[in-house]
């Protein structure tokens, strides 16, 4: 798909659910849950321990691109540029990173993927955004509040934020408010147990509070 199209997906929907450590057949019901409540954009992280090796994760990207074509699909916890070819290959959209690492950036430019890297301080948000990156994935956002967010879009008003981490059913408006031109979110939809247990019901529920907030900020 065409970049500008991804970019403008995720600045509509404004969330992204990250979803981490899950198996194909727990991938494909959960995205089929939380897709019933709204969301539009998620990423497969990829196993920086190695346990689920990077080919598989590719494997369940192409599985996920192939069984939800409305979805925007991308890869999470791209740590090298092989991970970035393989979610390319896999018909992956957007790289999401934990840090700042200028020749990921240049790796996903170079594949067309729309890259979001990690980033926290000042110096950290604009070396991501003149390396390349379309996106600035606040993180680690848990220990912070909505006011460091307006705090620092105040002289980076031309970089685009993500908030990741710490986000919640009750704080993602402040957090778009705040300057915010999205979110993602992890286990607070994606809840384990839920997923184990097979309560997708409840993962779908929990996706429709976020798409609901976010649609009460429009």
């Amino acid at each position: 798909m065409d970049k500008k199209t991804v970019i403008k997906a995720i600045e509509e929907n404004k969330i992204v659910v990250i979803l981490r450590g899950l198996d194909k057949d727990q991938l494909f019901n959960t995205v089929s849950a939380i897709r019933k409540g709204g969301i539009k954009c998620c990423e497969v992280t990829y196993d920086a321990r190695g346990i689920i090796s990077d080919e598989e994760t590719a494997s369940n990207i192409r599985m996920l691109v192939d069984s939800f074509p409305d979805m925007h699909v991308g890869a999470g916890t791209v740590l090298t540029e092989k991970q970035v070819e393989l979610t390319a290959y896999a018909g992956g959209e957007f790289i999401i990173s934990p840090d700042v690492n200028p020749a990921i950036i240049k790796k996903t430019v170079a594949m067309n993927l729309v890259s979001m890297p990690g980033a926290l301080t000042p110096s950290e948000c604009t070396l991501a955004h003149r390396s390349g990156a379309d996106f600035i994935k606040l993180f680690p956002n848990s220990e912070m509040k909505p006011t460091y967010l307006k705090a620092i879009s105040a002289p980076l008003s031309h970089l685009k934020f993500i908030a990741v981490g710490g986000v919640n059913e009750n704080n993602v408006v402040d957090y778009l408010n705040a300057g915010a031109v999205g979110i993602g979110v992890g286990s607070a939809i994606t809840d384990k147990k839920l997923i184990e247990s097979g309560d997708y019901a409840t993962l779908t529920a929990l996706a429709k509070k976020y798409t609901d907030a976010i649609k009460s900020c429009k």
